[in-house]
């Protein structure tokens, strides 16, 4: 199989034989390069985290950094002894030969050059030496250290060069040197020794009128420039060129030279179309980085996907760059040409006559670039379709550069520079709109002007064809143009204008696939989601993961799918553009039959619940019975990455979009099992995540579905998570425990209809604490056993957590603080087998509540640090609030400075996430703290709000506490308010029953 080979010289890469192989994304090559340029030498992982993110990396740097180099272990070959990444106590070593990595090899290279004697062979030396770069070193870092050590090979590239070019004039390979000397003194016009070597060249082939013009120019620039004259050896070469001193012809007797060339009789082509009148270029201004990288012995790749703009660019430039490449302009529409054709059509262009073009293609070659040797020309390429067919047309002179469009990159080619077009950004795109349909139409309807672009996806060509359109109807609006693209059924349809068509184009790139790549296309053109990761198509294909992420990567190269960077838990993800998303729903409905369509459906999103339903289990949220339906499930295991626990928030965070996209489809697609499945596995994670918002919206959505269908399972399931997130997420004007208390009787009945204990407990304990808000506390206690009956039956170790802390709450509520205290430790023992640090924060949580109601602060204190520290630790911000409004209430009675910053957090945070009853309990609070520090008006602004919102939860101690503390707030300001807020503060209390109102917290 042969030894592992790596390139940093360019973009990093690494070959087993003649195999490319798969470094996983940019990232994680990065890592592989930070140790490479150390080959074999152990470097210290503060050192990698450096060279990589930089002085200053991210928290979460060296857990990724320990995954990359898992994932770089496995992808390395084992059987080669050169390609393990050992882990020593000082860091990390790429065991590996250093002469198997270019870099290190260019620099033996270099050294070997200059230890040998004879000029010819030094010049291979060096040669070989150069031959390694393919670009820029590094490709695609941009760390401070990459900088540097890229700037560092530049200068040692420019020497190198320059030595070789020494070498190449003292053993008479003139017509070489040249080729050498023109691009060291395109890239550094104020090099004299670059100037120097050129012009000896130059005159050696028998051009000393260019030899001169080449010295005086220099002298020129050294004196614009910099303001000085040329040196000596300069000036001395310039009088013996004038003097045709025979010396300056002499070579090294070991060198075994070529001749000079013979004068060839040159007619210097100009077949450039014309300029884009209207190109519009992009942010990053690509246009401007490839006219700056045209320079003689560049090749520069334009590569993107069809339509996305890249022959606008190609032609743009090209026009612009003309002047420099006086030796002439070629323009080539390569399409399927083979390159013998291509090279025939070429030398008659370059005045060849066709009597005297060779037969055979490699000859033809051949004189294609004898013709070319020692000129100025730039070659364009324009719709390439592999390396296989540019290679040929390459004119093997450092003095012509070429610039090349493609759908794929042209990996085979080397020292191609690539350039990636992406789609126009929202202003790009209205800006080649404006120039299409006019300034004024545009000012018009700019928010139609934006939606046009949008529904485009940005795609440069769909743009232009819908400003075409426009421009042929004057009367048309912007608006009806919308209209028309707004229907994806019909958009690639609205998309054609003469010979200007979005799906022929996108047509071009399918058929170049192989069968398989086309029918994961297609595939993806039936999963309706923003992106996704690896396994995905894995699933799809029913394939072995490497295999089928080949035939991904193979839409990649065609630019007909994007890779971004990692995502949280370090998976890279695909994005499919819209336009080609529509292209392969069309081709699927097409070539593939309706059963294969839904079951590449179920596979795909029943891969997401088969993960998401692994993950959930650990997310520390609400300990509801996990209910399941029958949707399918594909074998997941080998697909995805192995994850800790700890990390399952983070699987949902980098999820989160496909989620909800899976679940909205399996909605649409009536696949209801799938639909509830699903979307309850996202419950614990909105909860922990403060995604209210999302978590109501879904449910909703799915349950309306589930009724629609008929499944009895999936709406229970629903409800209960909608009764939860609306009860304590929620405003208006009714009773939200009143409202609990009715809908828990319902759901309970409908779960016991079902024969679901485990659902059922979960719903019983929710009618408990409608029932302690309402005062009844023997009807919450006799709930809360029933709950946690149901809860041992069913094997529940959620439920009876939950159970006992609803007893807790009972008990705390009608004032019998040691028995709550007991049902909260119970509760703590069952969260901590459960595993669920959400319930154990919460049971420690209400633990500090009854031990600072029964007097024991210090206690009270320490139970609720450790609770506020794994809220924290999880981002719990549910949680956190209400531990936060429990710590305030314990520091009122001696810290007031800790319970005001308690009680302002725990406000702000329960405001930003419509936690109505926490934010009415912040309010009074710091009412309670403004009375202490006799602050009457500002107790009874904070304390009317808090009552207002008390009047809408129903919860009636909490009511007539905060009626309490407004009637004490009034009574130094307003006594007949005073007396109004005492009376409804008895009205409420006695309405329910309570003779205590010592608590004051809530589960």
């Amino acid at each position: 199989m042969g030894a592992i080979r790596f390139s940093l010289l360019g973009q990093i890469e690494a070959w087993l034989g003649p195999d490319v192989v798969d470094l996983g994304h940019q990232k994680q090559r990065h890592v592989l390069a930070a140790l490479l340029v150390d080959a074999d030498r152990v470097v210290p992982v503060a050192r990698i985290l450096e060279r990589v993110w930089g002085e200053d990396p991210p928290r979460s740097a060296q857990t990724t950094l320990y995954s990359y180099l898992s994932r770089l272990r496995r992808a390395l070959p084992s059987e080669s002894e050169c390609s393990l990444i050992e882990r020593h106590p000082g860091g990390y070593v790429a065991r590996i030969d250093p002469d198997l990595v270019d870099l290190h090899r260019f620099r033996r290279l270099v050294a070997q050059a200059k230890a040998t004697p004879r000029p010819a062979a030094a010049a291979e030396v060096l040669e070989q030496a150069l031959g390694l770069w393919r670009g820029e070193p590094f490709d695609g870092t941009d760390s401070a250290w990459f900088t540097a050590q890229r700037t560092t090979l530049h200068r040692e590239h420019a020497v190198a060069r320059l030595d070789l070019g020494d070498l190449l004039l003292r053993c008479g390979r003139d017509a070489d040197a040249l080729a050498v000397a023109s691009a060291c003194a395109a890239d550094d016009p104020l090099d004299e020794r670059a100037a120097g070597h050129l012009a000896l060249a130059l005159h050696r082939l028998g051009r000393k009128a260019d030899a001169l013009a080449c010295l005086d120019r220099t002298r020129r620039l050294l004196a614009d420039e910099l303001g000085v004259d040329p040196g000596a050896a300069l000036v001395e070469l310039r009088a013996r060129v004038l003097a045709d001193d025979p010396e300056l012809l002499r070579i090294d007797s070991g060198g075994g030279g070529a001749e000079p060339s013979a004068a060839i009789t040159w007619s210097a082509p100009a077949t450039l179309p014309p300029d884009v009148l209207d190109f519009t270029d992009r942010a990053g201004q690509p246009a401007r980085l490839v006219e700056q990288s045209i320079t003689g012995g560049r090749v520069v790749a334009v590569v993107g996907m069809g339509g996305v703009g890249k022959t606008s660019l190609v032609r743009h430039v090209a026009n612009r760059v003309a002047d420099r490449f006086p030796d002439g302009q070629l323009w080539v529409d390569l399409g399927d040409a083979k390159p013998g054709d291509v090279l025939a059509r070429l030398l008659r262009v370059l005045g060849v006559p066709d009597r005297a073009i060779p037969a055979d293609p490699a000859e033809r070659g051949d004189v294609f670039r004898t013709l070319l040797r020692g000129r100025t020309v730039l070659i364009v390429l324009d719709n390439a379709m592999s390396a296989q067919q540019v290679y040929p047309l390459l004119p093997g002179t450092g003095t012509c550069a070429v610039l090349i469009t493609s759908r794929a990159k042209p990996t085979g080619a080397e020292g191609v520079e690539c350039v990636e077009l992406d789609v126009f950004t929202p202003d790009e795109g209205v800006a080649l709109l404006t120039k299409l349909v006019g300034a004024q139409r545009v000012a018009a309807e700019p928010a139609a002007a934006e939606r046009i672009v949008a529904l485009c996806g940005g795609l440069p060509l769909a743009v232009r064809i819908a400003g075409a359109r426009l421009a042929a109807r004057r009367t048309w609006r912007l608006e009806h143009m919308v209209a028309q693209l707004r229907d994806e059924c019909r958009r690639l349809d609205q998309l054609a204008v003469g010979d200007l068509e979005v799906r022929a184009s996108l047509a071009l790139s399918y058929a170049d696939l192989a069968a398989p790549a086309r029918r994961l296309l297609r595939l993806l053109g039936l999963i309706a989601v923003p992106d996704f990761p690896p396994w995905v198509v894995a699933v799809l294909l029913e394939l072995p993961l490497d295999e089928a992420v080949g035939h991904a990567e193979a839409l990649v190269d065609a630019h007909l799918l994007t890779v971004s960077e990692a995502d949280p838990v370090g998976q890279y993800r695909y994005r499919c553009h819209d336009l080609v998303r529509l292209f392969a729903a069309e081709r699927v409905t097409e070539e593939e039959t309706p059963d294969e369509r839904a079951h590449a459906v179920e596979r795909a999103l029943g891969g997401w619940l088969a993960i998401a339903e692994r993950m959930a289990e650990f997310v520390p949220g609400p300990c509801y019975a996990r209910i399941s339906g029958s949707a399918h499930r594909p074998p997941i295991d080998g697909l995805v990455p192995d994850l800790p626990r700890e990390w399952s928030d983070a699987w949902f965070d980098a999820e989160r979009p496909a989620l909800l996209a899976a679940v909205r489809q399996a909605c649409r697609s009536g696949l209801v099992d799938l639909a509830f499945d699903l979307a309850g596995c996202l419950e614990k994670y909105f909860d922990l995540r403060g995604m209210y918002s999302d978590w109501r919206a879904l449910n909703s959505e799915v349950l309306d579905v589930c009724v629609a269908h008929g499944h009895r399972l999936g709406e229970a399931v629903m409800r209960r998570g909608l009764l939860d997130v609306t009860t304590w997420i929620a405003g208006g004007s009714g009773e939200a425990m009143g409202e609990l208390r009715m809908a828990a009787v319902a759901l309970w009945e409908l779960f016991t209809e079902l024969g679901h204990d485990a659902g059922a407990a979960d719903v019983a304990v929710m009618h408990s604490w409608s029932s302690t808000a309402a005062g009844r506390h023997a009807d919450a206690v006799a709930t809360a056993e029933a709950a946690l009956a149901m809860a041992e039956r069913a094997g529940h170790v959620g439920g009876r957590a939950r159970a006992e802390l609803a007893l807790a709450v009972a008990h705390h509520d009608s004032g019998e603080f040691t028995a709550g205290i007991r049902h909260a430790e119970r509760a703590l023992v069952h969260a901590r087998e459960l595993g669920n640090p959400r319930w154990e924060a919460t049971a420690l949580q209400f633990a500090g509540i009854g031990y600072r109601e029964a007097g024991e602060f210090e206690v009270s204190g320490r139970l609720l640090d450790q609770s506020l520290s794994i809220a924290r630790a999880h981002r719990d911000c549910y949680t956190e609030v209400l531990t936060l409004l429990a710590s305030a209430r314990l520091h009122l009675r001696g810290d007031r400075d800790r319970a005001c910053a308690d009680a302002e957090r725990a406000l702000a945070l329960s405001r930003r996430y419509r936690m109505t009853h926490h934010t009415a309990e912040g309010l009074e609070l710091l009412g309670l703290l403004a009375l202490a520090e006799n602050r009457p008006h500002d107790a009874v602004t904070h304390l009317e709000e808090s009552v207002a919102l008390w009047r809408t939860r129903g919860w009636h101690s909490y009511h007539a506490a905060a009626l309490e503390s407004l009637g004490r707030a009034y009574e130094q300001v307003d006594p007949a308010a005073a007396r109004r807020a005492f009376a409804e503060a008895r009205a409420v209390r006695g309405g329910a029953g309570h003779v205590t109102g010592a608590f004051q917290d809530r589960p």
